[in-house]
C-alpha cells in the first residue's frame, strides 16, 4: 500500500483545513476497504501522536482530547481516500500530519506500532 498525504499549509488560528490521504495498492493485495486507516501528527521535538482512526467497517476511534469535537475523519473507499477535517485550529495543532494504514487483521488502534504503512506527511502550521 502506498499513501500520499496532502492538504497541509499555513492557516490562522480558528481556521480550518482538510487533509487528504490517497491510497493505492499492488495487484493481488487486499482491497483498500479492508484496511484500518488513521492520522497521526508529530510536532517538533515531540513523539508522534494519534489523531483519529477509522476502521475497515467505518467505526471511528477518537484521538487525544485536545482534538475531540474539532477534528473528524472520513473514509471514501470508492475514491480510495481518507480525509481529516480540522476545524477551529490552534497553534498547538502545528505539526507534520501522517496518514497510516493497518494490514487487514492487524492491530490498528491508537499506537504507531499498530500500523504497517505510512504516508510521507504533510505540514500544518497554525499561526496565532
Amino acid at each position: 500500500v502506498q499513501l500520499q498525504a496532502s492538504g497541509g499549509g499555513l492557516v490562522q488560528a480558528g481556521g480550518s483545513l482538510s487533509l487528504s490521504c490517497a491510497a493505492s495498492r499492488r495487484a493481488f493485495s487486499p482491497a483498500l476497504s479492508s484496511y484500518d486507516m488513521a492520522w497521526f501528527r508529530q510536532a517538533p521535538e515531540k513523539e508522534r501522536e494519534f489523531v483519529a482512526a477509522v476502521r475497515w467497517n467505518g467505526n471511528t476511534i477518537d484521538g487525544v482530547d485536545s482534538v475531540k469535537g474539532r477534528f473528524t475523519i472520513f473514509r471514501d473507499d470508492a475514491k480510495k481516500r481518507v480525509d481529516l477535517q480540522m476545524n477551529d485550529l490552534k497553534p498547538e495543532d502545528t505539526a507534520v500530519y501522517y496518514c497510516a494504514a493497518a494490514f487487514p487483521g492487524g492491530r490498528g488502534g491508537i499506537t504507531t506500532e499498530g500500523y504497517d504503512y505510512w504516508g510521507q506527511g504533510t505540514l500544518v502550521t497554525v499561526s496565532s
